[in-house]
């Protein structure tokens, strides 16, 4: 059984519990760590999910992360994340961003690394593969229909201020 703190909209700890696959009740939320993964040189990390995961099984994904376990605040929730999904512990974790959305609040990192591309790992059950794409391809791969839509939609500041993603037409 995984358990979660509860918080508030604010991001305060709201001073309960919550149980992972169990309703969260109205007006609580639970921390979600989520990690972009850029290498010193430029490129960025993509992980392909695997094809028995119910939700964008199959499809590559921009971003590594997680729920934060009890008594885990977000960077520390980043850095679990981040080493399980893809063996990366080298790196400099930088906030970048915070999206609430539904029952969530996602606090958003961008990690620097320099580790060697080779190295990353797969978990299993999460990850299948992975590759790595050059700027150019990143931002191309961020306005395709490739991309999982709320990926976009969570990292949508970041990537507009980096401009990878075409801003939409007023």
């Amino acid at each position: 059984m995984e358990i979660w703190d509860a918080y508030l909209a604010d991001g305060s700890l709201a001073g309960c519990d919550l149980i992972r696959g169990e309703p969260v009740p109205e007006g609580l939320y639970h921390l979600v760590g989520d990690i972009l993964v850029r290498h010193r040189d430029g490129d960025y990390l993509l992980m392909k999910r695997d094809p028995q995961k119910p939700n964008y099984g199959g499809w590559f994904e921009a971003t590594a992360g997680g729920s934060a376990l009890k008594g885990e605040d977000a960077y520390a929730c980043a850095r679990r994340e981040l080493r399980e999904e893809t063996g990366i512990t080298d790196g400099e974790l930088t906030p970048i961003g915070r999206y609430v959305h539904r029952d969530t609040i996602y606090i958003q990192h961008l990690c620097i690394t320099g580790q060697d591309k080779a190295s990353i790992t797969l978990q299993e059950g999460e990850t299948v593969a992975y590759r790595w794409l050059t700027e150019a391809e990143f931002a191309a791969f961020v306005n395709s229909e490739d991309m999982i839509p709320g990926q976009r939609e969570r990292f949508r500041a970041y990537y507009e201020q980096m401009g990878y993603l075409k801003r939409e037409e007023e």
